[in-house]
């Protein structure tokens, strides 16, 4: 059992959602992710914030360039550098189905180099973790990435690393973790 800091901001009830806050709420529970919980949860106590997030989210996470190995890749190397335990819990395993290789979760979660498989993989670990970390992207890594990935992968990486970066600043803010249960996998 691992020791966690308490969450200081609850979900609200849904016995008194807003209209409103009611219409965030399904939008999260009929979309891709079919569950509101982690920082969506929170997000419906502002459900403004919550219906665009979840606009935008979910092109993120289901439907960009990218595909859902390097997405998720791009997820854990954003989880990773902002400490984002609940981020590493819930995306591990999707990572995991998506086919990225234990060998480079395992990596990430260590902080040494992965073992890529593909030049794919270097460029979006790389520059997630630079863009993440440094807050700019060299020229050199720029140039690389855009011969690997092209154009409109590279704009959907930034967006992606941008909008992790946010959901892992809500979730460390209000210090949503994973269940008690859980392992510290990354802090």
């Amino acid at each position: 059992m691992t020791d966690w800091p308490a969450q200081r901001l609850m979900p609200p009830d849904p016995a008194t959602y807003t209209a409103k806050q009611q219409e965030a709420h399904d939008a999260f529970a009929n979309s891709k992710r079919k569950a509101v919980r982690g920082p969506l949860a929170l997000w419906i106590h502002r459900p403004e914030l919550a219906i665009a997030t979840q606009n935008l989210g979910s092109y993120l996470r289901f439907e960009n360039s990218l595909g859902p190995k390097l997405t998720e890749l791009a997820i854990l190397t954003t989880a990773k550098v902002w400490g984002s335990e609940f981020e590493w819990y819930a995306h591990k395993p999707m990572a995991v189905d998506a086919g990225l290789s234990d060998a480079v979760i395992q990596a990430i979660r260590a902080g040494t180099a992965p073992p890529y498989e593909a030049d794919e993989e270097r460029a979006v670990h790389e520059y997630a973790a630079q863009a993440a970390v440094e807050r700019q992207i060299s020229d050199d890594l720029y140039d690389r990435t855009i011969s690997v990935l092209g154009k409109d992968r590279l704009i959907d990486l930034v967006a992606l690393i941008g909008y992790y970066g946010f959901v892992s600043l809500t979730l460390n803010t209000f210090n949503i973790l994973p269940p008690e249960e859980a392992e510290r996998e990354i802090t």
